[in-house]
């Protein structure tokens, strides 16, 4: 953005909600909003996890169907039998949690469900002609025929931007494009933002990184308890009007907390390296070093690809190292398993919540407890009693906001959900807590919460590495920066230093606001 508000390619809203209800049960998720979308502009939807924002988007998309209400679009009323229906009417939808199917290629997903066909055969040749070209637009170096499984989290969002992108629709709703991406990437992202809209194409997006969002937004409009609180245009609002309307006047993600001193080392990691499976002569991790004490907080700050994930889940044992050593409270863990570490004392909390933290067709309390089901057999049995009373302790200890420990796990909220993963790890009682991208998708509200969580367990002497591409979470949680480059530490900082410092020292170039 050039920081003036484009003006709405026509006066009249290419789409519109009219007193959109939606329920589930007995919980009404939609209580009567109205919301329009200009063609040329960014409509940014503001709003807690729960707030409804997720499900709007579903109805417009034709994912879910409103229990009353209408869809306006070019001034005609409209019902979607299904997203298919819509994206012939020119709406696609980049879901926050992806929907891509890992087992095959970059190029076979992008083209899934809209094959390009010639004399009566799918045109391959052609489907990656296309797919390179959407992916150099993006910048994104991936070969169309690389599989989805084999790439990181970031670079499997870009791939479901560049899915969104082919469709050529009028409408593009953008739910969560930049929760796993790095600066530079996001820059980008927000050049084709400004391409589409140049082009008449409208955008609906939403994010909780709230100050990113400003740099896009035309119009914001605020939801909070499924009904609307707020909307205005870009230039009347600041990031203070939208933590107002969105959780209300007392909002604080907190500092590091003090008042104690550190314990001894809990966490010693020495020479740490990590091969690429793809090339095993290159370093994901080299020979990397770090110290973590009892109560510290230790942030890694990186881009994507710098080696933070690899490096957590190599000292957590769900990746193989090639080289160094692994001590928890001085007990070397080098060569045990990913339980075995687990019971030692070292907790992961995985970055990919859906894939990797959370078992989907089960209920809240059996992912809870997953982690401590052998603490509740006895002979042949399960003690549920006990296994109950621990997930009770764990839903309390961490604030999850349910019905209950039956509840299935979808129902929650993303915040909720990070939560229950956060909840299930601690209840382990780790003396190291490892957290990868533990925001990731969550609101400002949860983010907070998250934030008290691992500040108290510091405070009772857990030892937290907490790894994030979020500069301001680093200055907001941490007693010690850590960044990360090519695999190793390039910098160290305290949590006093100017954020460009940091971004400068890995190597990111700092986006304009």
């Amino acid at each position: 953005m050039n920081g003036q508000t484009r003006e709405p390619a026509g006066e009249r809203p290419v789409l519109s909600a009219r007193d959109i209800v939606k329920n589930y049960g007995g919980v009404r998720a939609l209580k009567g909003v109205n919301f329009d979308v200009y063609p040329g502009t960014v409509t940014t939807l503001f709003g807690e996890n729960g707030a409804g924002k997720s499900t709007l988007m579903k109805i417009l998309s034709g994912v879910e169907k409103p229990t009353s209400g209408s869809i306006i679009l070019d001034g005609e009323e409209v019902e979607f039998a299904d997203t298919n229906d819509a994206r012939d009417h020119g709406i696609s939808i980049i879901h926050q949690e992806l929907s891509l199917s890992p087992n095959i290629s970059v190029r076979d997903n992008l083209f899934m469900g809209r094959e390009l066909s010639r004399a009566g055969r799918v045109d391959d040749k052609e489907q990656e002609r296309r797919s390179r070209e959407v992916l150099a637009e993006l910048g994104v170096q991936i070969a169309p025929r690389t599989k989805v499984s084999e790439l990181r989290l970031g670079e499997q969002q870009l791939v479901e931007i560049a899915r969104a992108l082919l469709a050529d629709s009028r409408i593009l709703i953008m739910d969560e494009p930049t929760s796993a991406l790095s600066a530079n990437e996001v820059g980008i992202l927000f050049r084709v933002i400004d391409d589409l809209t140049a082009k008449g194409v409208a955008i609906v997006y939403i994010s909780h990184h709230l100050e990113e969002a400003l740099q896009v937004t035309d119009h914001a409009v605020v939801l909070r308890d499924g009904a609307m609180t707020a909307k205005a245009a870009a230039a009347d609002i600041d990031l203070e009007w939208i933590i107002r309307h969105m959780v209300g006047e007392n909002y604080d993600l907190g500092s590091p907390p003090d008042g104690y001193e550190f314990g001894p080392v809990a966490l010693d990691v020495q020479g740490l390296s990590v091969a690429d499976p793809k090339e095993p002569a290159r370093m994901l991790v080299d020979r990397l070093s770090l110290q973590v004490r009892e109560g510290e907080i230790v942030c890694i700050y990186g881009l994507m690809g710098a080696g933070r994930t690899e490096m957590l889940e190599a000292v957590a044992g769900r990746r193989p190292s090639v080289g160094g050593t692994v001590h928890v409270r001085g007990g070397e863990i080098t060569h045990l398993s990913l339980r075995d570490r687990l019971a030692s004392g070292l907790g992961l909390v995985p970055e990919d919540r859906q894939r990797d933290g959370l078992v989907q067709t089960m209920s809240v309390g059996r992912n809870i407890s997953l982690a401590n089901v052998s603490t509740f057999v006895k002979g042949l049995f399960v003690s549920r009693g006990k296994e109950r009373a621990h997930i009770d302790d764990a839903i309390r200890d961490v604030h999850v906001k349910t019905d209950g420990g039956g509840a299935p796990i979808g129902s929650l909220s993303g915040g909720n959900q990070q939560k229950v993963v956060i909840g299930k790890i601690v209840s382990t009682g780790p003396k190291v807590l490892l957290l990868d991208e533990p925001t990731r998708g969550i609101d400002v509200g949860a983010k907070a919460e998250v934030f008290k969580l691992v500040a108290a367990r510091a405070r009772e002497g857990l030892a937290v590495v907490y790894s994030t591409s979020e500069v301001g979470e680093c200055l907001s949680i941490a007693h010690r920066i850590v960044v990360m480059a090519r695999g190793r530490i390039v910098a160290e900082f305290g949590p006093d230093t100017p954020k460009e410092q940091i971004m400068a020292a890995s190597g990111e170039a700092v986006v304009a606001a």
